[in-house]
């Protein structure tokens, strides 16, 4: 059966976050996020987007199945720390999308899925009035034990939508890594665009 991709916002939203929540535990316990979630913390997490007012989830759908999913909200609803690098370069941040996670089971990557949650949060973003598009990655060191011999980096699909780094634009992050006791820091690149 073809993946179905679906704009979800208001009630649409709000019904997708249990499946998005497990969707998360399973994609970010890999390469490079690491992430040791717990059901209870992703609920928490995620019902920020259930209430925000320009939040977006872009579900990829098997049947009635989320296989994938992309989320986005107005970056002034956002944490500090994604905040931050805006606000200190006197951007207005009112004009900022923020497009949080993306994730995809790995037996449905490859068939441009990728490529339609970013059209889809970036046409959301437009459709609201926002000029720029930003996310973060996460920044794992090249020697690390856990790094696949077969890892290939996405910054260069990110650049080829017209991302670019955010200069000096590093923010800190906390969650708990795969086999540690409790959450530390990680750093994230800030990367950028005009829509």
């Amino acid at each position: 059966m073809p993946v179905t991709i679906k704009t979800l916002t208001g009630t649409d939203l709000r019904a997708a976050l249990k499946d998005l929540a497990q969707l998360r535990i399973s994609v970010f316990r890999d390469w490079p996020y690491l992430y040791e979630g717990s059901l209870a913390y992703e609920q928490k997490y995620l019902s920020r987007y259930a209430d925000t007012d320009g939040a977006v989830i872009i579900g990829a759908y098997d049947g009635d199945r989320l296989v994938g999913a992309a989320t986005g909200e107005p970056m002034e609803a956002e944490v500090i720390q994604f905040r931050r690098p805006f606000e200190d370069r006197g951007y207005n941040i009112k004009q900022v999308f923020y497009l949080a996670e993306s994730v995809l089971d790995p037996a449905y990557r490859g068939q441009g899925i990728g490529h339609r949650f970013f059209d889809e949060r970036e046409a959301h973003a437009r459709r609201l009035g926002y000029a720029y598009a930003s996310f973060c990655a996460v920044v794992r060191p090249d020697d690390h034990p856990a790094k696949p011999s077969d890892y290939w980096p996405l910054d260069p699909f990110w650049r080829k939508r017209g991302y670019e780094m955010l200069d000096d634009a590093i923010v800190h992050f906390p969650w708990q890594d795969v086999g540690d006791a409790e959450e530390t820091e990680k750093p994230m690149q800030v990367w950028f665009r005009l829509l």
